[in-house]
């Protein structure tokens, strides 16, 4: 492996990185051409349903591109989508050599489009970069496995592990540069779940804000088993802005469901289990319904539930340099915990990053 491709592979991958929150369930792809030891052309996969990363570098191109070399972060598409398969634009445009990052497992291309071009007598090499791809589309790749979304834990806490103080005032635990990464992630990443008691208690928007750039709104999700969502609370009264969804079960009254509904919001008849939403089956329909990842923002005990679950894939953890103090205060997890110590739900250390006085450390799940 030459390490000119691993620099073209490098540019790639941070071309990728710019379709974050505008094409999922799609991965993030980026393309580089290279001719002569120049780039001619480079594009990313912008937005769901457009153009494919490789499409794009071809229509930024300067010059011809016969002869040239593309350093594509994921196996070029060999099926009609929404889009044409990139395969044949590759050989159209006369291409030489194709160096992927990681071979695609969707069913419908895993290894079809490297054996495609190799067909047409492209010479394909992969697997350069793997190791930070599959990182880069970690979201994708469970989702394109397993059809359930990818699941993020956010909490934001003191040193002492409290959300709020024995009064209930959560307003802020953290500071500003900590809030500010909280909606950059609501953006990455498609939907936020959040409990009926955390919406009754702080009556939130759950929407996306960064100043200056362009968002994608998250679809907001309540986990709501008897539909108590008021109508007059702030969720309901932008569910015509902001799609909104209400999880619930066969349990909760027809005119709460009705009013619900006829105020534009979704509503998602959900199993149970022990009289609350069966929250695996809120995620196979969540799944089913296109969305590949979800940032949990739910209270101590939905918190606890899809732990116990095994549903939650990571844990951001932000905590403030702050004590409360409190037998009463809330936690980031309740619930009716574990009772034994060797019955911890095990997670490994990930990351950490520090946010102005606060620290933010990542968790995630075992195997």
């Amino acid at each position: 492996m030459d390490t000119r491709d691993i620099e073209y592979m490098r540019r790639a991958i941070a071309l990728a990185e710019r379709g974050v929150g505008f094409v999922n369930p799609n991965p993030l792809v980026g393309a580089v051409i290279v001719k002569d030891g120049r780039i001619i052309g480079e594009g990313w996969h912008e937005c769901y349903g457009q153009w494919h990363a490789e499409r794009n570098a071809f229509r930024n191109c300067t010059e011809d591109t016969r002869g040239a070399t593309m350093y594509v972060t994921l196996e070029p598409c060999c099926h009609q989508g929404k889009t044409p398969p990139c395969t044949e634009a590759i050989i159209e445009h006369g291409i030489a050599r194709v160096v992927v990052g990681m071979e695609d497992p969707n069913p419908l291309v895993a290894g079809k489009g490297i054996a495609l071009l190799r067909e047409a007598g492209i010479v394909v090499e992969c697997g350069v970069g793997e190791e930070v791809l599959r990182e880069q589309n970690k979201v994708f790749l469970k989702y394109i496995r397993e059809r359930r979304p990818w699941v993020v834990m956010k909490t934001a806490m003191t040193i002492d592990g409290k959300i709020a103080t024995r009064t209930g005032d959560s307003r802020w635990v953290t500071g500003e540069t900590s809030r500010a990464l909280v909606h950059e992630l609501r953006h990455r990443f498609m939907a936020i779940v959040a409990g009926i008691g955390t919406v009754l208690a702080d009556d939130p928007m759950l929407n996306c804000r960064v100043e200056g750039k362009e968002v994608r709104q998250p679809v907001r999700v309540v986990v709501d088993s008897q539909a108590r969502l008021p109508l007059g609370s702030r969720i309901v009264k932008t569910a015509r802005e902001y799609r909104t969804i209400v999880a619930y079960t066969r349990f909760a009254p027809e005119e709460n469901v009705e009013a619900l509904a006829a105020e534009g919001v979704e509503m998602l008849l959900c199993g149970e289990r022990e009289g609350l939403v069966d929250l695996h089956d809120l995620m196979r329909l969540l799944g089913e319904g296109g969305i590949d990842s979800v940032l949990l923002e739910g209270g101590g005990n939905l918190n606890f539930s899809f732990l116990e679950g095994e549903l939650v894939d990571e844990i951001y953890a932000f905590v403030a340099p702050k004590i409360v103090g409190g037998m009463n205060a809330k936690t980031s997890v309740e619930g009716r915990g574990v009772e034994k110590m060797m019955e911890a739900l095990p997670f490994r250390f990930a990351d950490v990053e520090r946010l102005g006085g606060d620290v933010l450390l990542k968790y995630r799940r075992e195997n």
